[in-house]
């Protein structure tokens, strides 16, 4: 039988009392993003990583990981923007040629309105509004225009390959379900 000392014994649990705090705290929380100063708040998957926007006018930009199979990525952008719902929805029709599907559904989240599109088609990829664009087929379109007295509309756009998005589309529904308002 080993004999501990008790101040070795005290140190022994501390550490191990410590490292399990450190542990717990080190959890990965979702990532959280703050809209309009802080008055709306979403959290975001731990799976999707945080990348630099690709324009100016994104406020947020995510990559998620292409599924088994999918050659590209999927990108989540979050940004403010104006135009009626119509239009951006129209807007967003028009960035797809050859669809197979496209679903509008509108909902109360937050007590905030918030239209669902879902777009199957051809994307046609563009980096902005003058560069040319690369075609890509199969490619399916998840968005979610938050409508808001006090913080204006929020647009949460989410493409990639059908495949990818096939398996985020729960975690992309979670995300603006999470949509918490602040006063």
């Amino acid at each position: 039988m080993t004999i501990i000392p008790r101040a070795t014994a005290s140190v022994v649990v501390s550490l191990t009392l410590l490292g399990m705090y450190a542990a717990a705290s080190n959890a990965a929380e979702p990532a959280m993003v703050s809209l309009s100063d802080g008055k709306l708040v979403m959290a975001v998957p731990e799976s999707w990583k945080k990348v630099t926007p690709r324009v100016r006018i994104i406020e947020y930009e995510f990559s998620v990981p292409a599924a088994d199979g999918d050659k590209n990525a999927g990108r989540v952008t979050i940004m403010g923007a104006g135009g009626s719902v119509d239009a951006n929805i129209k807007r967003w029709l028009g960035q797809f040629s050859r669809t197979t599907k496209h679903e509008v559904t509108k909902e109360t989240i937050a007590g905030q309105e918030v239209h669902f599109l879902d777009i199957i088609g051809t994307y046609n990829d563009r980096r902005g509004p003058f560069a040319p664009g690369v075609k890509r087929k199969h490619y399916e379109m998840l968005a979610a225009i938050i409508v808001t007295e006090k913080a204006g509309k929020y647009f949460v756009k989410f493409y990639g390959p059908q495949k990818t998005i096939d398996a985020n589309k729960k975690a992309f529904r979670a995300m603006i379900d999470s949509l918490k308002v602040k006063e």
